[in-house]
């Protein structure tokens, strides 16, 4: 289910960056951010729950433009639509110690119009006993501000508790049968997103009916093939076009978050003539923390001049490009000429019972054991880790939890081993693999 999204929106140094840190650590991070080679650190969004409710922030600010003549108040408005148009609920920032200025006004008479519930949060307040002039902020229309200082955390949980107010009830998906295998379709523009899922759908046997998105006014097709049905979400549709002028490409990170909440595996287009970018590696990078099954396709694939070794250079490159979905397979194909696009259908089913594989607790046990029998874990100033029990604890992704004696003995570096055997022994190729490790009395 895809989670509310409240969008941050203001011109430069107002403290939206700290703001949205703030929030992500006093809301509890709840998307495992891992710092492993090829995922980006440069964050537009983090998932995050307060009292239970969770939701998506995202960062506004992060956005970078060209080629606009007046850069701040041109980029600030572009934010303030992006808002309109994908959040729930809208926070917009101002300056308590700067007061009230005139690109504050253009934002505002943006949000004015729309029917998005809009906070006012006048930032930077460090002494509340201090006498801001805030009273100005009230000429923007937009109610009363609400008064933070994030950099020192004060009032946060209460403007948490504002935007839990906010934000829509919690809704349920249309109700879809279990064997429905939801498909997200997200990648950077124009690398070719629709043309595969238009060639995906005009294969024969094919029935197709569309069904009204439940996020946005997107549609999602429903179809069936093989005795198996599917859920196609395609994220080039979730906007009607013309809506935003965009000047850059970062904008799509925030048109695939619902997209890859609401689905089970994810088809992660590429463009053959590019390469991996560091778009990509943002996008790809947030279905890999949400757990989802991943397919690399990679499009376009009849514009690249071959020999014998192309394919295998250009896995090498979105290997070491996109190392943290060293587990997802990849498909070269062309939407065009439709070149392996039957493929494509085949991986998915194939990631998908990957992604849904459950490990008896016995079979677990041994694979551990004898992986600690092969390669113990290292000791460290004479205390040595020891791998007590496993048991698999959930599906959607394989998630596993270790009992140790001590949890803090643990090295990312043996955790990795442990993957790589669990791996090697059983596939869960097209998935991730979660590893938790708790304590446990020896006895």
């Amino acid at each position: 289910m895809a989670k509310p999204m409240v969008a941050m929106v203001g011109r430069p140094n107002v403290g939206k960056s700290m703001l949205f840190n703030r929030i992500a650590g006093e809301g509890r991070l709840v998307a495992i951010v891992e710092d492993k080679p090829g995922v980006t650190r440069d964050r537009l969004y983090r998932d995050a729950e307060w009292l239970g409710r969770e939701f998506t922030l995202i960062d506004t600010g992060g956005v970078e433009f060209q080629n606009v003549t007046d850069q701040i108040s041109q980029g600030v408005h572009l934010q303030a639509k992006l808002a309109i148009d994908e959040a729930d609920v809208i926070l917009f920032l101002v300056d308590a110690r700067e007061g009230l200025t005139p690109v504050d006004e253009e934002v505002a008479k943006v949000l004015r119009k729309t029917n998005k519930p809009v906070i006012l949060v006048a930032n930077k307040v460090d002494d509340f006993r201090a006498n801001y002039d805030v009273f100005d902020f009230y000429r923007l229309g937009l109610g009363e501000p609400f008064m933070v200082s994030a950099a020192h955390g004060k009032n946060i949980g209460d403007l948490l508790d504002r935007i839990n107010e906010l934000l829509p009830p919690a809704a349920q998906e249309d109700q879809l049968e279990e064997d429905v295998i939801k498909i997200a379709v997200i990648g950077r523009p124009n690398v070719g997103k629709s043309s595969i899922v238009n060639a995906t759908l005009g294969e024969e046997r094919v029935i197709v009916s569309d069904i009204p998105g439940t996020t946005r006014d997107a549609i999602d097709t429903y179809f069936e093939r093989d005795n198996k049905k599917y859920l196609l979400i395609d994220t080039a549709g979730m906007r009607k076009k013309g809506k935003i002028n965009e000047p850059t490409e970062r904008y799509s990170v925030v048109r695939s978050l619902r997209a890859v909440d609401r689905s089970e595996v994810v088809l992660m287009v590429l463009d053959a003539s590019e390469g991996v970018t560091e778009q990509d590696k943002k996008i790809a990078g947030y279905a890999h923390e949400a757990g989802k099954a991943i397919v690399i396709v990679v499009n376009k694939w009849d514009l690249v001049e071959k020999d014998d070794k192309t394919m295998l250079r250009f896995t090498e490159d979105i290997r070491d490009g996109l190392g943290f979905l060293h587990y997802a397979p990849v498909i070269y194909v062309s939407a065009l000429t439709k070149k392996r696009i039957p493929k494509i259908l085949e991986l998915v089913n194939y990631v998908a019972e990957q992604h849904a594989m459950r490990m008896s607790t016995s079979t677990l046990n041994e694979l551990i054991q004898e992986s600690v029998r092969l390669n113990p874990p290292p000791s460290d100033r004479g205390r040595r880790l020891k791998l007590l029990y496993a048991t698999q604890a959930s599906v959607k992704p394989p998630t596993f939890i270790i009992f140790v004696n001590e949890p803090e003995l643990m090295h990312f570096s043996y955790l990795r081993y442990l993957e790589n055997q669990l791996r090697s022994s059983f596939g869960f190729e097209g998935t991730p693999i979660r590893i938790i490790v708790r304590k446990r009395d020896e006895k």
